[in-house]
């Protein structure tokens, strides 16, 4: 079969005639992060024949799309910093989730599902790759009604259960454009403790679930002399591929794919990006299977790492607001502190600063504020970790939790903490 001829005949001359293809009523799944077709979303706006629509996005890294809510109503499912201002001002909604349900939720929800997603250039096979991205888009993938995609030759041909092939394609679009890079972070002198003792909780042959940012990047930077390290995770960073240039990385133990990570999605710099192209040591695996909390109970030494906004004496982790409001949403932290606590030999960790603004306020409080979310439950908390210390909370009681967590505040709350939680009782 000429697949070649077949992509002709479906690639359109403009992102809007590749959309056209939307009819009213329609729900629009988009890939989260690196994985949004930018250029067809830029084009929303102009379509004529939306009504009712609904598009539903993830840790988008664009500007959220100016429409009236009558023809296009937008729905995140993880809040960024733009959409966090759009949802209170109510131009956009926020659906409650876990990571690895999100495949179901949207299948629930809708049988009118339009799949649009940015994928590699086409093999010669005739399958286009979702690159950096497997997520809830693949799975869906049988259910949706129409698929339309925006092919750019700077997205990675990855391995795995994220392919599509040209003769499910229902339009197409090329536009090459750099992918989104994760911004350079910082780190602080805390980062660098708090990853010290991470990391000393981190044995070899250990099956590692740890994402991105400050404290993950400082982990991960003790970790280059461990080995027979095996990830398993829902994103994979740019410093992984340090550890595995390191030799601390072999996949030994992954039961998606012995001898490969294993991912939902990526997200880092163009390192990251030519690291996982045709890389038979990264595979990337469907989100219902790699935060399905059942799977990850399976794994041995699993060790699984999070972070916090703030944890009350219980234990319990809001990861989602601050001061009763929306900042971002539940991602995989439940799937992986669910799964971490039935593992055989598993830990899961939460990290955090002991304070937050300059140092002015304690991130470890003896109540949640009123109207915070509560990610992580104080049943499926295992190890704290800040700057001062680790708690080991699993197997204690209130009372000791309370005071477990007190010893690793800052130094300059302790006595106050203290006296709080007697009047509490604790």
């Amino acid at each position: 079969m000429n697949y070649q001829q077949i992509y002709i005949e479906k690639q359109a001359t403009t992102a809007l005639k590749a959309i056209s293809v939307i009819g009213p009523n329609e729900d629009i799944i988009v890939p989260l992060a690196v994985g949004e077709p930018a250029t067809l979303l830029s084009a929303l706006p102009m379509h004529q024949g939306l009504e009712g629509n609904r598009l539903f996005q993830m840790l988008s890294l664009h500007p959220v799309i100016s429409i009236a809510p009558e023809k296009l109503k937008i729905i995140s499912m993880f809040l960024n910093k733009d959409e966090r201002r759009a949802f209170y001002d109510k131009e956009i909604d926020l659906l409650p989730n876990h990571f690895s349900d999100l495949p179901a939720i949207l299948k629930e929800i809708s049988d009118q599902l339009v799949i649009m997603a940015t994928v590699s250039p086409m093999n010669e096979d005739g399958y286009f790759s979702l690159g950096t991205n497997c997520d809830y888009i693949s799975p869906l993938l049988p259910y949706a009604k129409k698929i339309i995609l925006e092919v750019n030759n700077y997205m990675p041909f990855t391995l795995g259960e994220n392919k599509i092939h040209v003769s499910k394609v229902d339009a197409l679009f090329e536009h090459d454009q750099p992918l989104p890079e994760t911004p350079a972070i910082p780190l602080r002198e805390e980062d660098e403790i708090i990853g010290k003792k991470v990391a000393e909780m981190i044995s070899n042959g250990d099956v590692l679930q740890i994402g991105f940012g400050s404290i993950p990047n400082a982990i991960m930077n003790f970790l280059t002399n461990h080995r027979d390290l095996t990830i398993f995770t829902e994103m994979i960073p740019d410093k992984v591929v340090d550890l595995v240039e390191a030799g601390a990385v072999t996949n030994s133990k992954n039961p998606l794919h012995p001898g490969s990570m294993t991912a939902t999605f990526a997200f880092g710099s163009n390192r990251l990006y030519d690291f996982i192209h045709n890389n038979d040591q990264v595979h990337m695996y469907p989100v219902d299977q790699t935060n399905n909390s059942c799977l990850i109970s399976n794994i041995d030494q699993l060790v699984t790492i999070n972070a916090t906004i703030e944890i009350d004496f219980l234990g319990q982790c809001n990861s989602e607001s601050i001061g009763g409001r929306f900042y971002s949403s539940t991602g995989g932290q439940g799937d992986f502190g669910i799964g971490a606590r039935m593992s055989a030999n598993g830990k899961g960790i939460i990290c955090l600063h002991s304070t937050a603004k300059g140092g002015t306020i304690s991130k470890i409080v003896p109540s949640l504020a009123k109207g915070s979310v509560i990610s992580t439950s104080k049943n499926d908390v295992d190890y704290v970790v800040t700057e001062f210390g680790v708690a080991k909370l699993r197997g204690k009681s209130v009372r000791e939790r309370a005071e477990a967590l007190i010893s690793i505040a800052h130094p300059k709350f302790r006595n106050e903490l203290r006296e709080k939680a007697k009047e509490m009782g604790l």
